[in-house]
């Protein structure tokens, strides 16, 4: 088992990078220009020192976890040595079999449960300073936009091909950096993803409308 305190969501983050921009000031090629928005975000300043920051304020979390990842481990040595030595018999019991890999599965998937449960404090962290950077984010576009005269941003992601006079990805990053220089590390207690609070908004909007089709009572 992998122990990892970043969502998956955020994955493309880890992998994007912003690309130098060795002719930035020309960027404002008809008005048109493109940006990788999670690169930005992956280079900001904040999020950076929100990454070192962050192993060393949630330590007793991955610590526990990697402490429990070795227990599960152990437990799990002597299973799978058992279900190898069997699979490797003249006649192999294939119910024994199966009955001891679904063991071993089970095991798994329990203790990657119980792992995740440990570090989420790891993961509202991650999606707390995400959210915060992310509020910035449009308006940082919006100033480079307005300074370099870009009517039209793209998505570099959605663009085949375009020279380095296009990329506004350094504009943007320097007005993120002006606009949020460092981000609350650590999320207030209660405190929900944006795509979670707006799902229990949705509900409990539902929630408070009269049943659908219910009629009024009738007078005679």
């Amino acid at each position: 088992m992998t122990i990892r305190y970043a969502s998956a969501l955020l994955a493309g983050l880890a992998l994007a990078a912003v690309s130098p921009t060795v002719a930035s000031a020309q960027a404002a090629v008809q008005g048109i220009a493109i940006a990788n928005p999670s690169a930005v975000v992956a280079a900001s300043s904040a999020y950076q020192t929100a990454q070192t920051q962050r192993p060393t304020t949630y330590k007793p979390q991955i610590d526990q976890a990697n402490a429990r990842k070795t227990q599960i481990e152990a437990q799990l040595k002597p299973l799978i040595d058992k279900l190898q030595a069997d699979s490797k018999a003249a006649n192999p019991n294939r119910a024994a079999l199966q009955q001891q890999y679904e063991q071993i599965q089970g095991i798994e998937q329990a203790g990657q449960a119980e792992i995740q449960k440990i570090l989420e404090p790891l993961n509202l962290s991650q999606q707390y300073v995400l959210e915060q950077i992310g509020d910035k984010l449009d308006a940082a576009t919006q100033a480079a936009m307005d300074k370099k005269k870009i009517s039209l941003v793209l998505d570099s992601q959605s663009v085949i091909k375009a020279g380095q006079a296009y990329n506004l990805n350094q504009d943007i990053l320097a007005e993120l950096n002006k606009q949020i220089p460092s981000a609350q590390l650590v999320p207030p207690a209660g405190w929900m993803p944006r795509a979670q609070r707006e799902q229990q908004q949705a509900a409990q909007a539902q929630a408070a409308q009269p049943a659908a089709g219910a009629k009024a009572p009738e007078g005679r």
